[in-house]
């Protein structure tokens, strides 16, 4: 069935917002013939372009960045299909406005047999009970659903809606898409510039293609922005320069968004660069979130990480130097702080890499989960009670100390374990040297034992000190935590366990 026919008003109304709208606006494309780009969606042939053509869309999701077209794609399914076309906008819309479109739809399509198109602009603004509350007329075709968003579908959209909708990917315009839309502007007298006579200098298109960053609203109203504050020159022209250009746009076309995807990939990126030692990369990465507005307590962060995970004891400074420029970035601020940043993922960059000490802990824990939990040898337990003692806690305990390197080889296992080897370093930087001095671990003696000073009989004292003389002098020397004795029975007081780290995030940022 036809579309209804607008009235007086709605013409009028049309009209004055049509003149009155951001030159983006005003020019944007009204068939598939004049859309720019995204040929891998909507070129000759692609299902999207021939769902169009022929009247017969099915539910989808555009995705891409901002100015990629998103909206006029939604806006062209307007103008070239039969069905009713009803626009909502995230932002401003909530349930309410979904339960009238729907229950619209619901007699548009009894009484007319018309369908009604949904367009969701911004959808990833939509929480998940506004999300949940237009699942069921998608899926009975009640409503066709077009949802536009800048947020990766996978985490910003339910995953119930996505089954029932095919996804499309747009990108961001190339520079020569950019350049054909502004050329467009200039030239249209009906919708564009064409009327005011404007000559736009090649340096300053040159200049308005690359910082528009893709983006092709940011050009259009640029461009558009410095028309209009220009007065005519001789012969009533406009030359735009590169001068005029700058004023209008003041920045880059930003397309980083710390809460969103791009934050996810660049510290992605940052961090394989650190890993890859690929210093230039790296800084180029560390500028694109400082410069769009990333928190850079959040970089820091990941940054110390970097140096646990990476760098590990190839390089033991790695760890402190990251520590100080996270306290140089909360002392100093920005921008003095960004610089501490920039030289600890410089020195991470060029440092040796390891990830021995972070797998050697993943295969700790991973046994520390997955076998029995012994309990632990009675040998290197502590015995500060009388009871303790009785019952065998410290006996045969071999103090390292009195050992040649201090290298004693007794089992530090519980049985179920004995032998298990985590840790293996690599024969780069510090760790190099960390390789030679375990390397003993490998060559000890089948069954464990004492290896006593040369010359035999009792362990020599450690040079400046008297020998101890009892097991808990021993132990006392060795460092470790005194446990509090109890009542004469051997009751201890224990420390609250440690709790547990809560639920990692659905979304990683590694």
């Amino acid at each position: 069935m036809p579309k209804a026919q607008k009235t007086l008003f709605d013409s009028q109304r049309d009209e004055a917002l049509q003149r009155q709208a951001p030159l983006a606006a005003r020019i944007r494309p009204r068939t598939l013939e004049e859309f720019v780009g995204q040929e891998q969606i909507v070129g000759e042939g692609r299902l999207l372009r021939r769902a169009i053509a022929n009247d017969t869309l099915f539910s989808i999701i555009l995705w891409g960045p901002p100015g990629s077209g998103k909206t006029t794609l939604a806006r062209i399914v307007a103008e070239t299909t039969d069905a009713h076309f009803e626009p909502l906008s995230a932002v401003s819309a909530g349930v309410a406005d979904l339960r009238r479109v729907v229950k619209e739809a619901e007699d548009r399509l009894g009484m007319f047999k018309q369908r009604t198109v949904l367009f969701i602009d911004e959808i990833h603004r939509f929480n998940k009970a506004q999300q949940d509350a237009v699942l069921p007329y998608v899926e009975e075709g009640t409503v066709i659903l077009i949802g536009a968003t800048t947020e990766n579908p996978s985490f910003e959209v339910n995953s119930a809606l996505l089954s029932r909708a095919r996804v499309f990917v747009l990108e961001a315009h190339t520079d020569e898409q950019i350049g054909l839309l502004v050329d467009r502007a200039l030239a249209d007298a009906e919708r564009g510039l064409g009327s005011y006579n404007v000559m736009l200098a090649a340096d300053a298109r040159g200049y308005l293609v690359n910082m528009a960053n893709g983006d092709a609203r940011t050009a259009l109203n640029a461009l558009e922005a410095a028309v209009m504050a220009k007065a005519p020159g001789l012969a009533g022209r406009r030359l735009i320069t590169v001068d005029d250009i700058r004023d209008a746009l003041q920045s880059r076309a930003a397309r980083y968004d710390k809460n969103g995807e791009l934050h996810y990939d660049a510290i992605s990126a940052l961090h394989k660069c650190v890993r890859d030692s690929d210093p230039d990369a790296a800084l180029y990465w560390l500028g694109r979130m400082l410069d769009g507005g990333e928190d850079p307590l959040y970089v820091a962060r990941r940054v110390v990480r970097m140096a646990v995970e990476d760098i590990g004891l190839a390089d033991p400074q790695a760890l402190p130097l990251t520590i100080a420029a996270q306290q140089a970035v909360h002392f100093l601020g920005q921008p003095e702080g960004d610089l501490a940043l920039a030289e600890a993922v410089v020195y991470l960059a060029q440092a040796p890499k390891s990830n021995a000490a972070y797998k050697a802990y993943g295969a700790a824990l991973r046994d520390v989960a997955e076998t029995r939990n012994d309990p632990v040898p009675l040998h290197l337990r502590n015995a500060p009670t009388k009871l303790m003692k009785g019952l065998g806690y410290g006996k045969g305990y071999q103090y390292a100390h009195d050992f040649e390197e201090a290298q004693v080889d007794q089992e530090h296992f519980p049985p179920n374990l004995q032998g298990r080897r985590y840790y293996d370093p690599t024969n780069r930087g510090f760790e190099a040297s960390v390789r030679e001095r375990l390397a003993w671990r490998d060559a000890r003696p089948a069954a464990a034992g004492q290896r006593p000073l040369p010359g035999g009989g009792a362990p020599a004292p450690v040079a400046g000190r008297q020998p101890p003389a009892k097991q808990d002098e021993l132990q006392a020397l060795a460092g470790e935590e005194s446990q509090d004795a109890g009542d004469d029975d051997g009751a201890q007081v224990r420390r609250p366990a440690a709790k547990r780290p809560g639920k990692a995030p659905k979304r990683s940022d590694g």
